[in-house]
C-alpha cells in the first residue's frame, strides 16, 4: 500500500499541453504500479493540450474535479466535461483539449501503461 499527498507531487512537463500543470500521482516511478498511472491535471482559463493523433496504443480516462475541460475529437465534435463528469478514450482514440471557460480546471487522469 502506497499513500501519496498533495505536497508529494512534482510538475513535469506533458508534451503538447500549455498554460497547465501537470501533476503525477501514481505511477511505475512514484508508486511501482505497472498496468496504469494516475495524474492530476491543472488547466487555466485557455489551457489545454493539442490534437494528440491516433498513434497512441494506451487507453485515457479523465474525471474532472473542478470547472470544466472542452474535448474535441478528430471529426471537430465537441464534448464540454463538467466537475463531476468523465469522458474515456480506447486506444489509438486522438483528442484535444481547451479549458474555455475563465476558472482553473482540475481533472484526474488515468492512463495505461503499453501492454
Amino acid at each position: 500500500m502506497v499513500k501519496r499527498t498533495l505536497e508529494e507531487l512534482k510538475p513535469y512537463d506533458a508534451p503538447g499541453h500549455f498554460k497547465m500543470t501537470a501533476m503525477r500521482i501514481h505511477g511505475k516511478e512514484e508508486t511501482g504500479a505497472e498496468k496504469f498511472w494516475v495524474g492530476l491535471s491543472t488547466f487555466l482559463p485557455q489551457g489545454g493540450a493539442e490534437y494528440a493523433y491516433e498513434d497512441s496504443p494506451l487507453e485515457k480516462f479523465y474525471y474532472v474535479l473542478e470547472g470544466e475541460v472542452t474535448v474535441t475529437d478528430r471529426e471537430g465534435e465537441k464534448y464540454v466535461i463538467h466537475a463531476g463528469e468523465s469522458i474515456s478514450f480506447r486506444p489509438f482514440e486522438g483528442r484535444s483539449l481547451l479549458n474555455e471557460s475563465n476558472r482553473a480546471a482540475t481533472m484526474l487522469v488515468v492512463i495505461s501503461y503499453p501492454l
